[in-house]
């Protein structure tokens, strides 16, 4: 396992202990006192330790070295844990969806104590933390699991606050504020979970990771070079490989043309340095007619 996979590897493990304190803090809590809006901001953030595991998992697999079957390597295992979590999201969402209807139906009034307020506070400091730490770090590694897993922790921090205004309503006289929330916070975790979808599908589809004509510019200014075309780049940030062909003087010999590629091969690297590898067609320009 590289350098990078290790790194992502202990922020998750890290991430993993204070997401499961945090959740396990509301849940309980929430349950001992009947208030479904800090039960379900625990399980939000029960799913983010979740997620950690699911990423560690992932992790683990796109460290593998490329292979015969895998010769680009197992890099979208990483992307596709991403997506995994996602799904765990909008599982916990229908979840507390269904559990706010009942509670609708059912005549329940939540016992609130300064308890209630200092957990609620407290894990929201421990999330804001969270998210700024593994948000950076993802940024710094280039890990879309990381990112992913920050973009829903950060959620929890505008959650705690909802629950917070929840539980000063429900001191006031109105209880029917907590199943509210709890569906505010269903529609904040659905929306986390389209987000990390629409965000890791490009890279699982192959979507152009640099702008087609931006190769070709830096392609032409390289000396011997006629013509590019036939432009693809697909990947992840840090792990891109670009194909294309390339036209030069029908004249020029083989050695030549070889090391030309190797220019266009180097001046691709240090443009973008997610590039890892990159596949000439070397072809003969048309003759110029005299």
């Amino acid at each position: 396992m590289n350098h990078r996979f290790r790194k992502v590897r202990i922020v998750l493990l890290q991430i993993l202990v204070l997401n499961f304190v945090v959740a396990l803090a509301k849940i309980i809590y929430g349950r001992l006192t009947n208030t479904l809006s800090m039960e379900s901001d625990g399980y939000h953030s029960l799913i983010d330790g979740i997620s950690n595991i699911t990423g560690l998992v992932g992790i683990q697999i796109a460290s593998r070295p490329p292979d015969k079957q895998h010769p680009y390597g197992y890099r979208k295992y990483e992307t596709l844990s991403a997506i995994i979590i996602s799904f765990f999201l909008i599982l916990v969402g229908f979840e507390i969806i269904t559990n706010a209807i009942g509670r609708f139906r059912a005549d329940v009034s939540p016992d609130v104590t300064s308890i209630s307020f200092a957990i609620m506070i407290l894990t929201m400091i421990i999330n804001f933390l969270v998210t700024r730490y593994e948000h950076k770090q993802g940024d710094e590694l280039n890990s879309e699991v990381l990112i992913a897993d920050s973009m829903h922790t950060k959620s929890d921090i505008f959650l705690s606050l909802s629950v917070i205004a929840g539980l000063v309503a429900i001191e006031l006289g109105y209880p029917i504020i907590d199943p509210v929330i709890s569906l505010i916070i269903a529609v904040v975790i659905f929306r986390a979970g389209y987000s990390i979808i629409r965000q890791n599908a490009d890279t699982l589809l192959d979507t152009a990771q640099i702008d087609e004509e931006e190769i070709c510019t830096l392609v032409k200014s390289v000396s011997g070079i006629k013509e590019c075309h036939k432009i693809r780049s697909r990947g992840t940030n840090d792990t891109i490989q670009i194909d294309l062909h390339i036209k030069v003087r029908p004249d020029m010999r083989i050695d030549n043309a070889h090391s030309v590629a190797h220019d266009v091969e180097r001046d691709l690297k240090n443009k973008y340095p997610g590039v890892k590898d990159v596949t000439i067609h070397i072809e003969p320009a048309k003759r110029e007619s005299k």
